[in-house]
């Protein structure tokens, strides 16, 4: 009966890295924004180059994490724009209850050709509330 518990773990390992391996070399930008130096007037900014491929959002927020967070890519083919809503999502074990949170919107974009970006993140005055960012390629 032990060999069964042994095969489930086996299948979540492989699983787990198949997943990790579904995320190219790691995110194509990342920003953890935690704190109100990492703006100026009240927005982050920064430039990084992309290449041509489609693309997803991922964030980690929390209950905290700014309540819309307004984001634009530009470049010199290709422009995006998106106010993410915060949701958070209540969860009722029977002996607890917790929320999880994720932000709400257009996550998925396709750039056309390899291009330098620049990305401005508005918290739209919550400069306090932490939020990771994460731009990966499909």
């Amino acid at each position: 009966m032990l060999i069964i518990p042994i095969i489930i773990a086996i299948i979540v390992i492989i699983g787990s890295f198949s997943q990790e391996s579904d995320i190219k070399d790691g995110p194509a930008f990342h920003i953890t924004l935690a704190s109100p130096e990492q703006y100026s007037n009240g927005v982050y900014s920064s430039n990084f180059d992309l290449r041509k491929g489609d693309y997803f959002f991922r964030f980690v927020p929390n209950g905290d994490s700014p309540k819309t967070l307004s984001i634009s890519l530009n470049g010199e083919e290709f422009s995006f724009s998106e106010d993410f809503m915060l949701k958070g999502e209540l969860h009722k074990t029977g002996i607890s209850e917790y929320y999880t949170w994720d932000y709400e919107g257009q996550k998925e974009i396709q750039l056309s050709s390899d291009q330098e970006i620049s990305i401005l993140i508005n918290p739209n005055g919550n400069v306090l509330g932490s939020v990771s960012v994460d731009l990966i390629e499909n």
